[in-house]
């Protein structure tokens, strides 16, 4: 067999272990038995049952709510469309008012407008 054609057979070879990776992985059945609002974290290791409750980024992957009345500045610039000074205007007039008890208290903050709102409803909660 000459260059070409042993070229040609790597590369099907490759191609054929690509095919079997993508069908095999990632799997579709979930890791957990449980629902993503009844993880818990344990040494790291997600878990059902006892643990600590998500923080704001791990809550974020599970695709659950932040709690806007609890996340730190950092965990509200993570957020799309908030970034920094946002988060921070956000944690300051939240510090000053003791919590966040409706959407109108929050929208009243500056740099907060009706995306920006949007925005935080779909990805926070007040609680």
């Amino acid at each position: 067999m000459n260059r070409t054609g042993s070229l040609a057979v790597a590369t099907l070879g490759l191609m054929a272990i690509g095919g079997i990776a993508r069908w095999r992985w990632p799997s579709p059945t979930p890791a957990l038995d449980c629902a993503p609002a009844a993880v818990r974290f344990r040494d790291g290791v997600a878990v059902c049952g006892e643990g600590a409750p998500p923080t704001g980024a791990q809550a974020l992957a599970l695709g659950l709510k932040l709690d806007l009345n609890s996340a730190s500045e950092e965990e509200l610039a993570r957020l799309p469309g908030v970034g920094r000074s946002l988060a921070r205007k956000l944690v300051e007039a939240r510090d000053a008012q003791g919590r966040f008890s409706n959407w109108t208290e929050v929208d009243a903050v500056s740099g907060v407008g009706a995306a920006k709102l949007e925005t935080l409803q779909a990805a926070t909660e007040l609680r």
